[in-house]
């Protein structure tokens, strides 16, 4: 194997560029379910709380065993495509078929409705975990170096907030137009989607094409049986740097996917106007891409824990000052959600330590499996959206909200707290770890040498 140590590897664009089509895919298909799922099964489907909660509940203690078992699976693909890149290229019809049977209002009622909705949502988070953790573990084998990483992790940010801006600004009135009316209806979230998931297909293809698997780092086979699932997981969990990096991107998932989720309820009902959701979600995704622009040169200069401590500090001020702030004034609205979506690309910094953490376990522990570690990420994230769904929809039913109608002051203040209040805690939370995290550009440039090294001396 050609030693990967001594050149000095560089970004390049092609492949960085297409990379991101990866994410403006994923964007495509979870944009909607993240946005709209919850407020489609409480207004438009008609199911209740304690059903919506349920069925998020449920959806997650599968993906518990789901998630892990598609990175094993993963891991072990061998094929002439290479890993990983075979699941973006097959998986994606699949989800785009869940996705719009999950926004389909079926002619049943009672338990076959709530049995229905959660076939259906179980569905799309299976089609989901395939090319999600395919596409975060692709970018081990497209690069080594650590920054590299993370400028192809930035790229991949960028996408996904140049498509969740386009989004934001056209979904709803998209829905709103394809309704045929000014409230939200069953053919609007219908339509919306299948146009959606069509787009989406071709994303992921777009990224195939651009991303192939060069690098290869596994040590060489002495006759080693294969892993079983159990000792993949014990050694993910022995890797502290993995574990504090996944904590994070829990907490900060259940904060920001939480939030996005319930938004909607308190722009219509706190703000008081469908109209507004368009300006605040495009401010929001707006900033965010300003951000995904930023994360290169802030991660090269701060460090990645260091920059993603900082954006945490300056979310929580936002989301406490939304809180406070009457939400009568919507310049104020659209200009602390601009504050708020430059912090939102933090999520994208987990993503490019996570690539450090694939790198740590194979120093420290000797083993390398990137699908069951970004598995991890992937059930955190999946996880954090039931969390945020479940309890979240049940908050809001405990302030007293009823469904398309005038909410009481009471009602107000408690949706206020659930959309604004709770996230600032869950980020604060989600911080406290990081700084036990020790994996710095100086510890990487080491362990990506040891690594090479060891792995010459075995190949001899």
């Amino acid at each position: 194997m050609e030693n990967q140590v001594k050149v000095q590897e560089k970004t390049n664009l092609k492949v960085g560029f297409c990379y991101s089509f990866g994410e403006i895919g994923s964007q495509m298909s979870w944009y909607m379910i993240n946005t709209y799922l919850t407020i489609f099964y409480t207004d438009v489907v008609g199911l209740t709380a304690v059903a919506v909660s349920a069925i998020m509940l449920i959806a997650r203690i599968w993906d518990a065993a789901n998630d892990p078992m598609m990175g094993m699976i993963a891991d072990r693909t061998n094929t002439r495509w290479g890993k990983f890149r075979p699941y973006l290229m097959f998986a994606p019809p699949f989800l785009a078929v869940f996705n719009i049977l999950t926004f389909t209002v079926f002619p049943v009622t009672g338990m076959a409705k709530v049995l229905l909705c959660l076939v259906c949502y179980i569905g799309a988070g299976m089609s989901y975990t395939a090319v999600c953790i395919t596409y975060g573990s692709l970018v081990n084998r497209v690069a080594r170096d650590s920054q590299v990483r993370m400028n192809y992790t930035s790229a991949r940010a960028i996408g996904g907030a140049i498509i969740q801006f386009i989004l934001s600004a056209v979904a709803m009135p998209m829905i709103l137009y394809f309704s045929n009316s000014d409230v939200a209806n069953a053919r609007g979230y219908f339509i919306t989607t299948v146009i959606c998931s069509v787009v989406m297909i071709p994303c992921f293809w777009l990224c195939v094409a651009g991303c192939k698997e060069t690098v290869v780092v596994e040590r060489p086979v002495t006759g080693q049986k294969s892993r079983s699932v159990l000792q993949s997981l014990k050694s993910a969990f022995k890797n502290r740097m993995l574990m504090i990096t996944v904590f994070c991107v829990f907490m900060g998932s259940v904060a920001i996917m939480g939030r996005m989720s319930l938004l909607s309820y308190y722009v219509i009902y706190v703000v008081g106007s469908y109209t507004m959701i368009a300006p605040i979600f495009s401010a929001m995704t707006l900033f965010q891409f300003i951000g995904s622009l930023l994360l290169p040169w802030a991660t090269k200069t701060f460090g990645k824990r260091n920059w993603l401590i900082i954006l945490n500090v300056v979310q929580i001020a936002g989301f406490v000052i939304m809180f406070i702030v009457p939400a009568n004034n919507n310049i104020f609205l659209i200009g602390i959600s601009c504050v708020i979506g430059l912090t939102n690309s933090a999520s994208n910094v987990c993503t490019g330590m996570l690539s450090d953490c694939i790198e740590y376990g194979d120093w420290k522990y000797g083993v390398r499996e990137e699908g069951v570690t970004y598995s991890f990420m992937s059930f955190g994230v999946k996880l954090a959206t039931a969390v945020a769904g479940s309890v979240g929809v049940l908050l809001i039913a405990a302030t007293g909200y009823v469904p398309n109608v005038e909410q009481t002051e009471a009602a107000k203040t408690g949706i206020n707290a659930v959309v604004n209040l709770l996230p600032a805690a869950c980020i604060f939370i989600s911080m406290i770890p990081l700084f036990f995290y020790k994996l710095d550009k100086k510890m990487m440039d080491k362990i990506r040498v040891e690594i090479d090294e060891r792995n010459a001396a075995k190949a001899e």
